[in-house]
C-alpha cells in the first residue's frame, strides 16, 4: 500500500514539473516578445519592414512597389526570373521608403547572390523630372559579392561607394547574411558591417565636396547635397534579400 501511494506521489510531482516548465517556458517566450515590443517602443526604433508585406515602401519616382520585388520568407527579396516576367518600364527600379530621415541610425541585414549587386542609399531626393536614378542625389554603402568583377578599391562591400574604401574587408560568402548599421548624425557618418567600423567621414564639408570632385559623381552637381532624403534598397539587376530593417531617428 505505501508503495502504491509513493508511486502515486512520484507520478503527481513529475507531471506538477512538466506542467510547470510548460508554463515557465510560454511565460518566458511572451515576456521576452513584449520586452522587445517595449524596447522598441522606449529607445525610438522603428521597423521600415513588417516582414509581410512592402508596406512604407515604392518604386522611384511611382506609388507602388516595381517589378521583381517581393516578400518572401520574411525578407524583401528583388527576384530577378519573377522581373523578367511582369510589365516593366523605364527609370529607377529601386526601391524607396516612404518616409525621408535627416539624422538616423539604420540597422539591417542583407543576402546577396553570386556575383551580386546591390546598394544601400540614402538621402535620395525623389524628383523625377531632375533626377532619374536614385544614386544620382544618394550617397551609398556598396552591398556586393567579393568575386564580382567590380569588387575594387572604393567599390568594395561595406564601402562608401566610390568616395571611400574600407580598412578591411567584413563581407560574407554569397548566401549568408551581413548585418549592416550605418548612422548618420547631423553631418557624421558611419558604417559598419559585421561588427566592422568600415568608413567615418563628415558630410558636407570642404572634404567632402572634394571627395566628390574627384568621384564619379562630379557629373551631378546636387549628389550628396541633401540633408533629408529617402533610404533606397537597389536594383542592380541581381538577386538580393534584405531583412530586419529598422531605423532610429537621431
Amino acid at each position: 500500500m505505501k508503495i502504491l501511494f509513493l508511486a502515486a506521489g512520484i507520478s503527481l510531482l513529475a507531471c506538477n514539473s512538466t506542467s510547470n516548465k510548460t508554463e515557465s517556458s510560454v511565460d518566458t517566450t511572451q515576456t521576452s516578445t513584449q520586452m522587445n515590443d517595449a524596447t522598441t517602443q522606449d529607445t525610438g526604433w522603428v521597423s521600415l519592414f513588417d516582414g509581410q508585406t512592402l508596406t512604407g515602401w515604392h518604386r522611384y519616382g511611382r506609388t507602388a512597389p516595381g517589378p521583381g520585388w517581393e516578400v518572401s520568407s520574411g525578407t524583401i527579396h528583388m527576384d530577378t526570373v519573377k522581373k523578367k516576367n511582369e510589365p516593366s518600364s523605364p527609370g529607377s527600379n529601386d526601391l524607396v521608403t516612404n518616409d525621408e530621415f535627416e539624422s538616423f541610425d539604420l540597422k539591417l541585414e542583407w543576402k546577396i547572390s553570386k556575383l551580386g549587386n546591390s546598394g544601400i542609399i540614402f538621402y535620395v531626393h525623389e524628383d523625377t523630372s531632375m533626377y532619374k536614378e536614385t544614386y544620382q542625389t544618394g550617397p551609398e554603402m556598396q552591398v556586393l559579392d567579393a568575386a564580382h568583377p567590380d569588387a575594387m578599391n572604393k567599390h568594395r562591400a561595406g564601402d562608401l561607394y566610390d568616395l571611400i574604401a574600407s580598412p578591411k574587408r567584413a563581407e560574407k560568402t554569397p548566401g549568408e547574411w551581413n548585418q549592416v548599421e550605418i548612422i548618420s548624425n547631423n553631418g557624421k557618418l558611419d558604417f559598419y558591417l559585421n561588427g566592422e567600423h568600415t568608413v567615418s567621414t563628415n558630410m558636407w564639408d570642404d572634404n567632402w565636396r572634394k571627395m566628390i570632385a574627384g568621384s564619379k559623381f562630379k557629373e551631378w552637381p546636387d549628389f550628396g547635397t541633401f540633408k533629408k532624403g529617402h533610404i533606397a534598397l537597389q536594383d542592380h539587376g541581381n538577386d538580393v534579400r534584405y531583412r530586419n530593417i529598422m531605423i532610429k531617428r537621431l
